[in-house]
């Protein structure tokens, strides 16, 4: 019979979902250049194949993001060859994610930008994005928007506000019942004076002002160095604003660093802050769980794995803490025992009983060890290398 704490556990585990990105299985991963791997995806098929292998072993990725210029540049032309992968591989489609920072036209902004022909660029693209979705059966359109400027003066930064806002109005009214436009956010780089939309309050507005089923995704890498994540995360709850995360950490800035590599804690207070809401409200969240990240040293399948496996233990850390005792100690100021009830359950090795769950599920007891004993990334290596072996990985 299993402990009270395990069947917390297993209970979370069951509704735990974390979204695989397409392009961390590519050759991508800095701003300087890139270290090729030669097993790496260069094609959709492949990343299908590889984010399949993931799923897996820990049978909590059973969707693929997708990011349009680089996975259907056929458009919604595509959608069919889509459809035809995500049947072969077991990984269905996930969020879809348009792309309005690459093409030439955009140095000085997308929907930001001052030229009205260049906004209406990135409109269309956005709305072809949504269609794309529809076609696919996908729920969330997630744009992120690298707008902004670099020096004083150079750009009305009220002026870009409209623009945001109009053009946000518009895909809003395009999307089909069910769908959700996530409006992510990132406080600098490429524009190093100022984002157009910078920080979790700028697309709180942003969204409220797009409508009904606009709202906030937050990207743990994405905030200032001591940046109390949680907190954001507490509002956006409390406003039911927030739709959705993009998991990785960091360093110093936006490093698409593994989960939990760098402060573990943090995830799991991110987490805690989640389940504390869900507790006290007796209410089922529906926030999205995807990872950002671009490996460019670490194996990519294997780094896929690292951050899945780290986000199902700190989950079910977080699962563990006593909300009722937590919010008697909270009320009574008793510091010390409500800091302690939260710390016990960080450090609490969750090991044993997540292991116990995965072979429930049928599921190997240690997914990464599963994965290098399957052979796949020796076999995928072989057949790709190739077409590898004279990629170019300079800067300049």
């Amino acid at each position: 019979m299993k402990s009270k704490q395990a069947e917390v556990v297993w209970k979370a585990l069951d509704n735990l979902r974390t979204e695989l990105p397409s392009w961390g299985f590519a050759n991508t991963g800095t701003r300087f250049g890139k270290f090729i791997q030669l097993g790496a995806a260069s094609t959709i098929e492949e990343k299908f194949s590889d984010a399949a292998q993931v799923h897996a072993v820990t049978g909590a990725c059973p969707t693929l993001a997708l990011h349009v210029q680089w996975d259907l540049p056929g458009g919604v032309n595509d959608a069919s060859k889509v459809r035809d992968l995500a049947k072969k591989h077991g990984v269905k489609p996930g969020s879809i994610n348009p792309n309005v920072f690459q093409d030439q036209d955009y140095k000085y902004g997308s929907l930001g930008n001052p030229d009205a022909s260049i906004r209406r660029k990135a409109l269309d693209h956005i709305l072809d994005c949504v269609a794309i979705a529809e076609a696919l059966g996908c729920r969330d359109i997630t744009p992120w928007f690298a707008d902004g400027s670099n020096y004083p003066g150079t750009q009305s930064i009220r002026n870009r506000i409209g623009y945001f806002e109009e053009g946000l109005k518009k895909v809003h009214e395009a999307l089909r019942p069910g769908q959700r436009l996530l409006i992510e956010y990132k406080p600098f780089e490429p524009a190093f004076y100022h984002t157009d939309i910078a920080d979790w309050g700028m697309a709180f507005l942003l969204a409220k002002a797009a409508g009904p089923q606009a709202l906030v995704l937050v990207d743990t890498g994405h905030h200032y160095q001591a940046q109390n994540i949680e907190q954001v995360v507490a509002w956006l709850l409390h406003h039911k604003m927030i739709g959705g995360f993009h998991f990785n950490d960091r360093r110093y800035a936006d490093d698409d660093l593994t989960l939990g590599s760098i402060d573990p804690y943090q995830v799991f207070r991110i987490f805690h802050e989640i389940l504390a809401f869900q507790s006290e409200t007796n209410a089922t969240t529906d926030i999205a769980f995807m990872v950002d990240q671009s490996h460019n040293l670490k194996g990519k399948i294997e780094a896929m794995i690292q951050t899945v496996c780290t986000a199902q233990e700190l989950y079910a850390k977080a699962a563990t803490v006593n909300h009722a005792t937590l919010r008697e100690l909270q009320q009574s100021c008793s510091l010390v025992d409500a800091e302690e009830c939260l710390r016990g359950a960080f450090w609490l090795d969750v090991r044993p009983i997540v292991a116990d769950w995965r072979k429930s599920k049928g599921l190997p007891e240690d997914p990464l060890e599963a994965f290098r004993g399957s052979g796949y990334m020796e076999r995928v290596t072989r057949e790709r290398r190739d077409r590898h072996t004279e990629a170019a990985a300079s800067y300049a």
